[in-house]
């Protein structure tokens, strides 16, 4: 199967679930696509390509985010900074508050990467962009350099890309 048949059937995996988790909300569900091998791969790679050779760690957003660094990381041979929930880490070093377009949350991480490293920041969707305009302060606030945010799925009715920092390169593989 050639790369473009990959991520063509990569893209048909992915769920439109209205009303969900509130009415008005249509959920992107990204896990009958995490869940094939050959879409995960193909996904993550594109994520990647852009950002080949520039950058020593990534950072994946939780829940799902980390799920793609987790294979990102195996791919690419970098290690991985967890962008976590509020309370879910022992040691957190940073936290930043955000909006999602139908809550509120704080993200954490802790500085367990060496200070000045390069990060490529991922996560599996690109709505409002709250959760990665955070993540990209948060990993600045622990002396990391973004060089690029990947995301499976963006959404660019929801202007996520809007409000993300002008100088970090975005790059979604799909969009809805």
């Amino acid at each position: 199967m050639s790369n473009s048949d990959a991520l063509a059937a990569a893209e048909s995996r992915i769920r439109a679930i209205p009303d969900y988790p509130q009415p008005g909300v249509v959920f992107r569900d990204v896990a009958p696509l995490i869940a094939d091998g050959a879409s995960l791969r193909a996904s993550v790679s594109a994520m990647l390509e852009p950002f080949a050779g520039e950058f020593d760690v990534v950072a994946g957003v939780e829940a799902r985010g980390f799920l793609l660094a987790g294979v990102a990381a195996a791919i690419s041979g970098v290690g991985i900074l967890p962008v976590r929930k509020s309370g879910k880490l022992p040691r957190p070093a940073a936290s930043e508050d955000y909006a999602l377009e139908y809550d509120t949350a704080t993200i954490e991480v802790q500085a367990d990467v060496e200070e000045g490293s390069s990060v490529l920041l991922l996560d599996d969707v690109l709505a409002t962009g709250g959760t990665l305009d955070a993540a990209t302060a948060l990993v600045r606030r622990v002396g990391l350099e973004p060089v690029g945010i990947a995301v499976l799925l963006e959404l660019p009715e929801l202007g996520g890309r809007a409000r993300l920092p002008n100088e970090v390169p975005v790059h979604s593989v799909f969009t809805a």
